[in-house]
């Protein structure tokens, strides 16, 4: 259930990622000067692609509720090595019974086993990623017993907790979640970051080919293709231009190489509704969002599991084409770097970048904790080749048989026959896609 560990020996700052999914946080704390000894992932295809991603790094494809702190020290080859960072956004209700504890209520057992994790693996700081709505009404309760429980494993924690706006730092896109860190008793508590800068949905995505100039891209996630000359941002995206505020390791790859970029195909009555459809307005039938270009990206979402429905959550209309973006223009609207490949069906793809922290909000929570260490990071000289390919094409059961788990763990997807998005709809299909629309 492990990957062979490539990075020997680190001099930087070690940190473990709980709930990795693809790498978003993992990402945001390499940019800040950290290196991720471990990743730990339940799914085997979001472990496959964090594995290519990070091929320094330890990915350990299992629940954390079946591992333990040791076990993870062991995996990662690290002994007894200081851990620096334990992160991780841990799915949760959030809800109680009267009278009774959030964190003994079972749905909400994988909080619990982060708190356990960060007690057995003893880091000097801790950061817990979630929802913002953790922070409202009777769900702080629960955020309250999660303090809780983090004071009594030896943590002093920022009781005055934020809800930070990945707009605020350099991300296109409007998204809210909650930060909360702590520190092991007796070190200096970090601060959160203040707002740094602004990025609009043209200048993410006004410099990448039309996906639909390639025929290629109907079978295919990647193809050579001619770029536009795009902004700072974009620039720094695609490796032409020196981001000072980015210590991760630089990668080896193609940077004229269009990846993440298989095609969604139209009907001719769906284009000309996108067309028609004003910038930051819904279009009625499909309810998708159209980008306006000179601001922000809505909440990109992963829709749902197998085991809910295999719903896709919607996704915007391209601000200048007729279509719906690609995976690749949606993680540029999440702050991924171009050299960072998802997996090639669009479902997982649009799924590991809804689930993910978009490495830039990442990078600005890393650098606070960077600074209360006292930290100075500095940018390493040695580039790194990506991992196999393979690994982004993965089926369930062949991504389960590479970790050695069952194919089980996750829910496999209900494949269905598309109906045409032009074709008439019944009431209930009407009210699923209002509802996913909403969600």
């Amino acid at each position: 259930m492990t990957t062979t560990k490539v990075l020997k020996k680190s001099s930087r700052p070690l940190v473990v990622d709980l709930f990795a999914g693809a790498g978003g946080l993992s990402l945001g704390f390499e940019q800040a000067g950290f290196d991720v000894a471990a990743a730990v992932e339940i799914d085997p295809i979001h472990s496959a692609t964090h594995e290519f991603n990070f091929p320094y790094a330890t990915t350990i494809c299992a629940s954390v509720v079946d591992v333990t702190g040791e076990q993870i020290r062991t995996k990662a080859g690290i002994g007894d090595q200081e851990i620096a960072v334990v992160v991780g956004g841990a799915p949760c209700q959030g809800f109680s019974l009267i009278g009774k504890r959030a964190l003994d209520d079972p749905r909400n057992h994988l909080v619990f086993h982060f708190v356990r994790l960060v007690k057995e693996l003893q880091p000097r700081y801790f950061v817990f990623e979630n929802v913002k709505g953790l922070t409202l009404g009777s769900h702080r309760k629960f955020l309250t017993e999660i303090i809780q429980e983090l004071k009594t494993c030896g943590y002093d924690v920022v009781e005055n907790y934020r809800v930070l706006n990945a707009a605020d730092f350099g991300v296109p896109q409007d998204r809210r979640r909650l930060f909360l860190m702590g520190a092991r008793k007796g070190l200096p508590l970090p601060e959160y970051p203040e707002p740094t800068f602004q990025t609009t949905v043209n200048e993410a995505i006004g410099d990448i080919p039309d996906a639909d100039r390639y025929k290629t891209l109907l079978t295919s996630d990647s193809v050579k293709a001619k770029y536009k000359k795009g902004s700072p941002y974009a620039e720094k995206l695609r490796g032409l231009l020196e981001d000072e505020t980015d210590f991760g390791h630089v990668r080896l790859f193609d940077k004229d190489l269009l990846t993440s970029s298989t095609r969604t195909e139209h009907t001719e009555l769906s284009k000309s509704r996108f067309l028609e459809t004003e910038h930051g307005k819904t279009e009625a039938v499909s309810r998708f969002r159209k980008l306006p270009p000179d601001g922000l990206c809505n909440t990109l979402r992963a829709g749902t599991d197998s085991a809910r429905g295999a719903f896709t959550s919607p996704r915007p209309i391209h601000p200048q084409f007729p279509r719906v973006i690609t995976v690749r223009e949606a993680a540029r609207l999440h702050s991924y770097p171009d050299w960072f490949r998802f997996h090639a069906t669009k479902w997982h793809g649009f799924r590991q970048i809804g689930n993910s922290v978009p490495p830039l909000l990442g990078r600005a929570v890393a650098g606070q904790i960077a600074k209360a260490m006292k930290y100075k990071p500095r940018k390493p000289s040695k580039e790194l080749k990506l991992g196999e390919e393979s690994l982004l094409t993965l089926d369930m059961s062949s991504a389960a048989s590479h970790f050695g788990v069952s194919h089980k763990v996750i829910a496999q997807r209900l494949r269905k026959t598309p109906a045409s998005d032009s074709a008439p709809e019944t009431k209930q299909k009407k009210k699923k896609k209002k509802d996913l629309a909403s969600a």
